[in-house]
């Protein structure tokens, strides 16, 4: 099997893109091949369309769709590329991993970094042949904390829960401060959350069990989610949706 990456060059600057060609040129383990070129974003979904791209050096800022519009758009395809942003702007690094980028890097691009990017596309690729999922893009929340950010799968969330001005993000190991609203995720990510109470969502599958439970205002119920010592309460006005969508 040949693992060279096929790899599509969007810069709306000729001389960037050609710059990208040549270090494409010399990359090694992995192997790299240009597979297209695009000064645009229409042009680069219309090559995405037509050839086989493993994943697609975007750049953000270009004349009308930006790189990060382009990213979405890609997304979007039969054959979804995985997307590494090339650009001279950093400040853009926390929404491009919103937008599940395999990497981010900055220019003026270095041999060895873009080799490490495309190291990590090659990782990606690998890991869906085995899984059987060629197409699926993991999900992520992406959560800035002390100075760096954090990328949490989706899969590891157990549970959302409002508190002041930030949304506490439970996974089995730990738990993170998001920045955001409960109902924007509730809407966003409705088939994997369902809301127990006006301040808390849970994820469906770690429900383990709804139980009764005493609380000052009298018999209520809570669920147990697997991962999580302390069930969470379910409110009165939220009791029939989650029995219904249980089927209990």
């Amino acid at each position: 099997m040949d693992d060279t990456l096929q790899v599509l060059i969007v810069d709306d600057e000729p001389l960037a893109r050609a710059r990208l060609r040549a270090l494409l040129g010399e990359c090694r383990a992995p192997r790299a091949a240009t597979a297209g070129e695009a000064g645009s974003a229409v042009q680069a979904v219309t090559l995405a369309q037509r050839a086989p791209v493993d994943v697609a050096l975007l750049d953000i800022h270009m004349p009308g769709a930006d790189g990060m519009r382009l990213a979405r758009a890609l997304r979007e395809l039969p054959r979804a590329p995985l997307v590494v942003f090339v650009t001279a702007h950093a400040e853009h690094a926390v929404q491009a991993f919103e937008l599940e980028a395999a990497d981010y890097l900055t220019k003026p691009v270095r041999l060895e970094r873009l080799q490490a990017a495309l190291q990590k596309v090659q990782r990606i690729i690998q890991s869906r042949r085995v899984s059987g999922a060629p197409n699926r893009v993991e999900e992520y929340l992406v959560i800035s904390e002390r100075g760096r950010v954090v990328r949490v799968p989706l899969t590891e969330v157990l549970y959302l829960k409002a508190e002041l001005k930030y949304i506490t993000v439970g996974t089995a190991q730990r738990q993170y401060l998001l920045d955001g609203s409960l109902n924007q995720l509730e809407e966003k990510y409705a088939g994997r959350f369902i809301r127990i109470h006006r301040n808390a969502l849970v994820a469906r599958q770690a429900i383990r069990e709804l139980v009764r439970h005493d609380d000052a205002e009298g018999e209520g119920w809570a669920v147990r989610l697997t991962g999580v010592e302390q069930p969470l309460l379910v409110s009165r006005r939220q009791i029939g949706a989650l029995r219904e969508a249980l089927a209990l």
